[in-house]
This record gives C-alpha cells, structure tokens and sequence, in this order.
C-alpha cells in the first residue's frame, strides 16, 4: 500500500490503525507519504497514540468513525474542523446517537453504557439468536459500549462483549492498548480478557515489539510499570504474551477471538 501511494501519489487513505501504525515506522525509514491530504481510519477504533503520532509527522487530519453492516452506513464520525484523539465523533446528519443502559434508558453525561443509534438506515440479520433483540423501539443496539462527554462528543469504550471484569473492576482493553501503543517499544498490540481463579479474569495483551527490543522479563516488567502510570494500576496486564504478528482480517482489523481460542 505504501508503494501505491508513492507510485500514484494518492491524496485519501482508508485502511485500519494497525496499518497505519506500520506506515509512521515506515516513513521513519524514509517512506513518502507527503501526497496523502486525509487519513481515514476503519475497522475498529483508533488509538489517540496513533491519532497523535499522525498529526506530528504529517500535519494532516486523521478522523475516526464508527459504522455497522447493520446500519449499512457510518453513523458517527470526527469532522476536519472538529477531531480529537481516542474520540469518535459526533452523529452524521440523519442519525442520532445515545448512550443507554441495559433497560434502555439513557446515562449521564461521562457514563459508560451500550450505543444505540437510529436513522434513515438499518436492519438486522434473520438467521442469528444474537440479533433477536438488535433493534428495540426502532433503536438499533450496535453491541459497542461508549461514553459521551459534556460536549456532546461521542468516545469508544470497548465492544460490549470484550469488557473485562477482573476483581470486581471493568476493563475495557482499548484504554490499555492505547496506552501500551504509547510506549516507543510497541508497534502492535492486542488485549484480551483470560479466566482466572482468583479474579475471575486477568488482562492479556499480546504484544508485536519494535525492531531490536528483547523479548524477556524486563520488557514485560516494563510494560506493566508503564501501563500502571499511564492510566490506572489494577488495568495493567498481569499476562504479557510476545508474538511476532496479530492475526488479522483482510483488511487489518486484528481477530482477538482467534487469541483467545
């Protein structure tokens, strides 16, 4: 893909974070990718460390949104003149969005809840028990969990399923690959939730290491002490599994379920 946008000089990209997380390593080895004017991010959330590393070594917008096969459409996205890190964005015209608890009815403000959306789209799959309940009161239930700030915008906590509860405390994996994205030693990284006896779960992240760095106890132990002071202590990952790729989709949304299988 890099070669294409060198070759043809391509002025939009969409492709998924971890893509472009190898593209900003690339462009320190000399990649030229000055043509680009956008970067769309798809496929699952963006990190702010991404987000953040974008803007530093280009200059250029880099906006994130989430849609659904469901929804046949995007229905919220960040704007050029209105993006921010680790943050979706605001409803698409024709869309509204709110956050509701597990009876439907609507949080506050900073709350962590399920996204329901409506529109002028939507659907549902016939043949799936998981979807009996998809759409309640013409709200489609997306299956995500987010929280909305005071400004109205719109923040991805984690996939309603992927939430992990270890000792009592929910854990979205998002928060900690974001952080472990963070560290100069990471280029890749996926968190999962494995069972535990004694907390029920315990937070795993499989980590691909940058060029040169040890794969060994004092990397993990690193790891973890960065994860602690970046954003909480009981967050950080009590496994640290070293791998050399995630698996991923054809278009580089990584698979987790295939890390916990």
């Amino acid at each position: 893909m890099i070669e294409i946008i060198e070759k043809h000089r391509a002025t939009i990209c969409f492709t998924a974070p971890t893509a472009y997380r190898v593209m900003l390593r690339a462009m320190d080895d000399g990649a030229d990718l000055s043509s680009l004017r956008a970067a769309i991010s798809a496929g699952e959330t963006l990190p702010a460390p991404i987000w953040e590393e974008w803007q530093q070594k280009t200059g250029k917008p880099m906006l994130d949104g989430i849609g659904a096969t469901e929804m046949l459409h995007i229905f919220i996205t960040n704007r050029f003149d209105d993006s921010h890190p680790g943050c979706t964005g605001r409803p698409v015209g024709g869309y509204r969005a709110r956050i509701v608890d597990e009876d439907g009815k609507e949080v506050q403000r900073g709350e962590t809840g399920r996204l329901a959306v409506i529109g002028p789209t939507g659907c549902r799959y016939l043949n799936d028990e998981r979807q009996a309940e998809y759409v309640k009161d013409g709200w489609n239930l997306t299956g995500d969990s987010f929280w909305q700030d005071e400004d109205g915008r719109f923040h991805f906590a984690a996939r309603s399923d992927d939430i992990i509860l270890s000792s009592g405390y929910n854990i979205a994996g998002p928060d900690v690959e974001a952080a472990l994205l963070a560290h100069d030693e990471v280029l890749e990284c996926a968190v999962i939730g494995i069972p535990d006896e004694e907390r029920g779960q315990i937070v795993q992240a499989h980590v691909v290491l940058a060029e040169g760095v040890s794969a060994d106890e004092a990397t993990v132990l690193r790891l973890q002490q960065h994860v602690k002071d970046t954003i909480a202590p009981y967050k950080y990952p009590r496994s640290v599994v070293f791998c050399t790729s995630l698996p991923k989709t054809q278009t580089g949304k990584i698979q987790r379920f295939r890390l916990r299988q």
